[in-house]
């Protein structure tokens, strides 16, 4: 009887590697982890059911991870998922690239067979370390159970410290079953791993020398400056120098957009008057910016005859596209910071007025002759809404013309795939905005084909009451595929039609959310506005004309110098970069 208490007394002592697992997550403030179980994960879900972490169950890995991002998008904070192995971990990859390419700090773990049958072809087994190895920015296979509280801290650590991103955390079966003995409380052992700072002052001092001696400056904010938290020094350098500001697709809000002195956003499909001011500058200053080819198509003809200089945290982005006149490497924020001491207002005053002619005569604008378009309920959307919602896309024509009508005044109220350019990403992705920022408006801007890759997760947000607003563009295309081939492959339709789609209003009533529908003009304003009030999550179907195209337009491979304003009337010849 003794042995038996003895033995009792024991067990309640030890501690499984699953559960050092989910405390350590708990002391890293996790408040969510999104996933989906499966055998080599179970000891993990057994672990976080007593514990206050909240698990939220998805219907798809790849949901998992663009909820996580979001979350961690949303937030600043360290997004985690968490999914089984092989198919479960296979899954996720489309995610973690979609978090490397924009620098997004997420932790993702991911179940594996035992540590015996490791290269054997076990039951779903799959080389998760391996197959995301060029989209992670770093990645463990746990040996040791005791080591698991090193790994948590230096995973955490890595994937939100200098330039953010993913780290994958590969877990077996046994390392998660087995007993743990270590200590919860582990130093990192990381020698190899250090995070620039302040930037080199004399630079800086250089940089501010150049810009007084500017006559046609710029600064190009890029999605550095708004993982930084720069927001509010980006704003205090540009009024104090009198310059105006474009930005990247994801540097929407790192200046307000409805500034006197923002030119929204620039590059392939931005505003022809932030295109315009990139072919007439003297000066380009890029913060957090890698100059990637949706702003700069062609190397040889971006900003002729500028000074170009590059502020990033990444020493790997310095001379990778353009060669800067200089270069810093650093924290945004605390770049800026510095510099702000050392500039003075400039002599901007004919550049102010150049460029207000340019929005004079180059405005966004569009036409609802034919009947209704996406533009209309995105520009009807932000009135609506005040530009006050968190508001997340998917990819094609909608983002682009969501980034131009919708404009954004703080850094995390944009959420949308760049580099990656994910179809599927938007809707999940406000999901974890949601639960990240409760209390507040999130709408999820998404096409009828970009949405229909991850509808499932209409369970999600209708079985744990997220009031996420989705708005499906829909004009029964693949919309930007549509476009090009009409610009620049003699309109031969070839896999656009999206025939077939459902009626997306009863899809959303059979997961038990409230479903709105438009197709008229003169009911865009009064259905949005009964949508957004809606308390639960809701989808509002909007049905737009089919063949509308995304104007002002760089072709893919050429510069700001060839931007088309309008539909063009001759024949394009076929672009030499990507869509």
């Amino acid at each position: 009887m003794k042995r038996k208490t003895a033995k009792t007394t024991k067990t309640q002592k030890t501690m499984t590697g699953a559960q050092a697992l989910i405390k350590c997550l708990e002391n890293h403030g996790v408040e969510y982890i999104f996933g989906l179980p499966g055998g080599s994960v179970i000891p993990i879900f057994d672990a976080i059911y007593e514990s206050k972490i909240k698990t939220i169950l998805v219907r798809h890995e790849q949901g998992a991870t663009h909820m996580a991002d979001g979350y961690a998008r949303a937030t600043g904070k360290v997004g985690v998922a968490l999914v089984t192995s092989g198919p479960g971990a296979t899954n996720t990859v489309t995610g973690i690239m979609t978090a490397m390419m924009d620098s997004v700090p997420l932790v993702v773990l991911t179940g594996q067979t035992i540590s015996p049958m490791l290269g054997k072809d076990a039951f779903q087994e799959a080389d998760i370390a391996g197959i995301s190895m060029p989209v992670v920015k770093h990645s463990y296979l746990v040996k040791d159970i005791n080591s698991i509280p090193r790994i948590i801290k230096e995973a955490f650590y890595i994937a939100s410290t200098g330039r953010p991103g993913p780290v994958l955390i590969d877990l077996p079966k046994d390392m998660t079953a087995g007993a743990f003995t270590g200590s919860l409380d582990q130093p990192m052992d990381l020698p190899g791993y250090s995070i620039p700072g302040k930037g080199n002052k004399t630079d800086i001092l250089q940089l501010a020398k150049m810009l007084k001696q500017s006559r046609k400056p710029m600064l190009l904010v890029g999605h550095g400056a708004v993982i930084s938290g720069a927001d509010k020094v980006v704003r205090e350098l540009a009024e104090k120098m009198h310059c105006p500001v474009t930005m990247t697709l994801l540097g929407k809000g790192a200046f307000p957009e409805t500034h006197p002195l923002s030119l929204g956003m620039l590059g392939m499909h931005g505003t022809a008057f932030a295109n315009k001011a990139l072919t007439a500058c003297d000066l380009i200053c890029s913060i957090g910016s890698r100059w990637d080819d949706r702003i700069n198509g062609n190397n040889d003809e971006f900003c002729i005859g500028a000074k170009k200089i590059h502020i990033d945290i990444d020493p790997a982005e310095i001379n990778k596209i353009v060669r800067p006149d200089l270069s810093i490497i650093g924290d945004a924020k605390l770049v800026l910071e510095e510099l702000l001491k050392h500039v003075e207002k400039l002599d901007t005053a004919e550049w102010l007025r150049e460029l207000e002619f340019y929005k004079t005569e180059f405005p966004l604008n569009y036409s609802n002759a034919e009947g209704l378009t996406a533009q209309c309920v995105i520009d009807t959307l932000y009135k609506v809404t005040k530009g006050k919602a968190v508001v997340t896309t998917d990819v094609g024509q909608h983002q682009m013309w969501a980034a131009q009508f919708y404009k954004t005044e703080h850094g995390r109220d944009w959420l949308s795939s760049g580099g990656a350019g994910t179809m599927g990403f938007g809707f999940p992705a406000a999901i974890g905005a949601q639960f990240g920022r409760p209390g507040e408006l999130v709408v999820a801007i998404v096409g009828d084909g970009g949405f229909q890759m991850t509808l499932c997760e209409l369970a999600t947000a209708a079985i744990n009451k997220q009031p996420v607003k989705v708005v499906v563009i829909d004009n029964k295309y693949l919309g930007m595929v549509r476009q090009w081939q009409e610009l620049f492959f003699d309109n031969r339709l070839s896999g656009v039609d999206l025939v077939g789609n459902p009626d997306f209003v009863k899809l959303a009533e059979a997961y038990g959310i409230k479903g709105f529908h438009i197709d008229k003009v003169e009911d865009c304003s009064r259905v949005l506005e009964e949508a957004m009030k809606h308390p639960g999550p809701a989808l509002i179907h909007a049905e737009v004309i089919k063949e509308g195209n995304v104007f002002p337009m760089i072709p893919a491979g050429k510069s700001a110098y060839h931007m088309i304003i309008e539909a063009p009337k001759v024949k394009m010849e076929k672009p030499t970069g990507s869509t």
